[in-house]
């Protein structure tokens, strides 16, 4: 193997790393409250 295949190989892993921790901070239960609450908020009634 030379530079060239490393270099493919490791920026290949790096974007597969990548995109698993974005989908996994897009999944967060966490994220996921802090967008919905605020829906729930303006559906309730104020009475």
């Amino acid at each position: 193997m030379n530079a060239q295949n490393i270099a493919y190989i490791v920026f290949g892993l790096t974007l597969i790393v990548l995109f698993g921790i974005i989908i996994a901070f897009y999944y967060s239960r966490k994220r996921h409250k802090k967008v919905e609450d605020p829906k729930y908020k303006m559906l309730e009634d104020d009475e």
